[in-house]
């Protein structure tokens, strides 16, 4: 079963993402809600797959915790996030996402991207 690790400050919305991903038949490895947090789960857990936000609870940022990542692990990220400006987009863009989606996230989307993630 693939393990997908959600990185979520928002306790409304890292609950609704996690039964959509339990609904598509995955497993949330764990949930976190700082950048920190998400990269001792990912070298412990070694996900899948990482639903990460962007701003986030303590001193790193989404991005931050994806570049330190990088030197340990190629996991897939799909970033969820409510910054859509440009600056925030290119950052982002420099760890190689499989995705970069502005909130509020389209479920559907989300799912068929989760998909493909999967069976590519």
């Amino acid at each position: 079963m693939k393990q997908i690790l959600i990185v979520e400050d928002d306790l409304i919305l890292s609950l609704l993402l996690e039964k959509q991903v339990q609904r598509m038949g995955y497993l949330v490895v764990a949930k976190v809600n700082s950048g920190e947090e998400a990269i001792v789960k990912i070298r412990e857990c070694k996900p899948d797959l990482v639903l990460m936000d962007i701003k986030l609870i303590g001193e790193m940022d989404g991005v931050e915790a994806i570049v330190a990542v990088r030197d340990f692990s190629d996991v897939p990220v799909l970033y969820l996030t409510g910054n859509s400006d440009e600056t925030t987009r290119k950052r982002a863009q420099t760890t190689d996402p499989v995705a970069y989606m502005v909130k509020p996230v389209d479920m559907a989307l989300l799912k068929k991207t989760i998909k493909d993630v999967f069976e590519s």
